[in-house]
C-alpha cells in the first residue's frame, strides 16, 4: 500500500463514473435537459443489476454444495444475501418515481435520437432473470428476446442459460430435507386416517384427508389438484418431494429448525413481487410517455411489457402451494421426537 494510503475519488473510480454521461442531444449541438436523468437512471439501474448478480451468484455458489448444514451460518448467509437482493429491488421499483418526474414532452426532445438503444437490450438484466430461474421456454417475446444484442452479449447469456439456477438449485436442496427419509422420526406419529393411496407416507394421508374436509363445495377441484401436485407429479418445475418438504416447512414454519428454510422461500416470492412490481411500473410509465407507439428497440412497446408483467413469474410454484395450506389448528400434531428435532434441544442437522 503506499504511504498516501486510497483516496476516496481513486478508489471509486469516479473520474470515469462522473465522465461517463454523454447526452446525445449534446453531442448534436442543442442539449435536451432531461437526457442527463435519463441516462444517470439507467446508469444506476445497471450498476443495481451488477450488485444483484453478484449476490445471486453467490447464494448460487453456497446452495450448489451437497450437504448444506442448516445448523452452520450458510444457510444464514444465503437468507441475508436474498433479502438484499429484495431490498435493492425495491430500490428499483421506487427509482420510477424519479424516471416519472420526466414528462413525455421532456422526453421527446431526445427520444428519437436513441434509436435503436433500449432498456430491452440490458444483457446484465437477462443473466440475472436467466441466473434466478427464468428459461428461454417461458419469456414473453423469444422473437426479441436475443436479436438487438451483440454477439459477446448472446454468449454471455446463453452460457448462464446453461448453468444450473437458483429455482433448480432450491429444488435440490428442497429434495434432500429428511423430513420423510428418517422413518425414525415419524415411529411414534399417531395417524388418524386409514391410508387409501398406496406408497403415500402416513403424513401425508393424514394431511390430504384434512386439507380435503376443509374445502368448500366451489373448491373441490383442489382435492385432484393436491394429489396431482404431492402425490404424482409435482408443481410446475418442483418435484413431489421438493413440493412436501416446502409446504412442510410452511406448515410448520414456527419451529426454530424451519424458520431460515422458511424464510428463504419467503425472500423467493418476495424477489418476484419486487421484479412484477418493477415490470409493471415500467410498463405504466411506458404507457405514459410514449402511448401505443413502439419502443425504440423495435418491441410493441406496452405490450410487450404486458405479456412479460403477465408471464416472467420465476417463483410462482411456491405461491401456488398456498392453495394447499390449511387451518393452523387443524394441522396434524407431531410427535415429541420430531418436535424435538425441529427444536433448538436437537442440535442434529438437516442436511439439506
Amino acid at each position: 500500500m503506499s504511504e498516501q494510503g486510497v483516496h476516496y475519488g481513486d478508489y471509486l473510480r469516479l473520474e470515469q463514473i462522473l465522465g461517463a454521461q454523454f447526452p446525445e442531444s449534446e453531442r448534436l449541438g442543442e442539449l435536451a435537459h432531461d437526457e442527463m436523468l435519463f441516462i444517470v437512471i439507467h446508469q444506476a439501474y445497471e450498476l443495481w443489476f451488477r450488485q444483484v448478480l453478484h449476490e445471486v451468484e453467490s447464494v448460487n455458489a453456497i446452495m450448489a454444495r451437497p450437504a448444506l448444514n442448516d445448523n452452520s451460518p450458510e444457510l444464514q448467509t444465503v437468507v441475508h444475501r436474498l433479502t438484499r437482493v429484495v431490498t435493492i429491488l425495491k430500490v428499483l421499483v421506487h427509482q420510477v418515481d424519479i424516471m416519472e418526474t420526466m414528462t413525455p414532452m421532456d422526453f421527446l426532445e431526445f427520444r428519437d435520437l436513441l434509436r435503436p438503444a433500449s432498456g430491452f437490450q440490458s444483457w446484465q438484466f437477462k443473466i440475472i432473470e436467466a441466473r434466478l430461474g427464468l428459461s428461454f421456454e417461458s419469456r414473453h417475446g423469444q422473437e426479441y428476446y436475443l436479436s438487438q444484442l451483440r454477439e459477446a452479449q448472446v454468449k454471455m447469456i446463453r452460457e448462464a442459460e446453461n448453468k444450473e439456477t437458483l429455482l433448480q438449485l432450491v429444488n435440490s436442496w428442497l429434495e434432500r430435507m429428511p423430513f420423510f427419509d428418517e422413518s425414525q422420526l415419524w415411529q411414534h406419529y399417531n395417524s388418524i386416517y386409514q391410508t387409501e393411496i398406496s406408497d403415500v407416507h402416513v403424513f401425508w394421508n393424514d394431511y390430504r384427508h384434512v386439507y380435503i374436509g376443509s374445502l368448500s363445495p366451489a373448491e373441490s377441484a383442489n382435492a385432484a389438484a393436491f394429489d396431482k401436485v404431492m402425490i404424482s407429479d409435482g408443481m410446475g418445475r418442483l418435484s413431489v418431494k421438493a413440493c412436501r418438504a416446502a409446504l412442510f416447512i410452511m406448515l410448520y414454519r414456527g419451529y426454530p429448525v424451519l424458520q431460515l428454510p422458511f424464510q428463504l422461500i419467503n425472500s423467493l416470492l418476495e424477489i418476484d413481487e419486487q421484479l412484477s412490481t418493477w415490470r409493471y411500473r415500467h410498463m405504466n410509465m411506458v404507457h405514459r410517455m410514449i402511448g401505443t407507439r413502439i419502443g425504440t428497440g423495435g418491441s410493441t412497446g406496452k405490450e410487450y411489457l404486458r405479456g412479460a408483467v403477465e408471464k416472467h413469474f420465476i417463483f410462482s410454484d411456491f405461491a401456488s402451494l398456498t392453495s394447499f395450506l390449511i387451518d393452523r389448528r387443524k394441522l396434524p400434531k407431531l410427535s415429541r421426537q420430531m418436535e424435538g428435532r425441529l427444536g433448538f434441544n436437537d442440535m442434529s442437522p438437516l442436511r439439506g
